[in-house]
């Protein structure tokens, strides 16, 4: 089932890259939230993608109230390696195991493939989606639409 505009985004726990359990109950009512969901760490696309946000951050929103959250199915240890090669600076989130668990709950797993789709959910600080977009695989999805998203909230 999936995820839909206007609902509350389901809560999770996963690890970042470093060990430490991340909620995202925890950014309510503090920080709107950028939920990234993307396929596999090192993968081309995914590199240009979160570079992007990388770079793009500080345009997103005022840091004290945007909080991005990336989320893959690799390993705490795959997503610390790649984290230290590309110096991110969000938490990279391991929906490890249960293998994609995460991802399906938003309604984003691929289980022919065994790996998240490109979908990104914009959630307020109330905790609830006010925009979202999934791409395929293979399709970069657009940061311009991570901005106007926020400014609208």
């Amino acid at each position: 089932m999936a995820v839909e505009v206007g609902d509350v985004a389901p809560d999770f726990e996963l690890k970042d890259q470093h060990g430490t359990p991340v909620k995202l109950s925890d950014f309510r009512g503090a920080k709107n939230v950028v939920l990234v969901f993307y396929p596999l760490a090192f993968s081309g696309v995914c590199t240009g993608e979160l570079c992007q946000i990388r770079d793009e951050l500080p345009t997103l929103g005022d840091a004290d109230d945007v909080q991005v959250l990336a989320v893959s199915v690799d390993s705490m240890f795959a997503l610390r390696a790649w984290a230290e090669q590309e110096k991110y600076q969000f938490p990279l989130l391991a929906d490890f195991w249960p293998h994609g668990g995460t991802a399906q709950r938003y309604g984003v797993f691929d289980e022919t493939k065994g790996l998240a789709l490109r979908g990104t959910f914009v959630i307020d600080t109330e905790g609830v989606v006010r925009w979202k977009v999934v791409n395929a695989i293979p399709d970069a999805r657009d940061i311009d639409e991570y901005r106007k998203a926020l400014a609208g909230l």
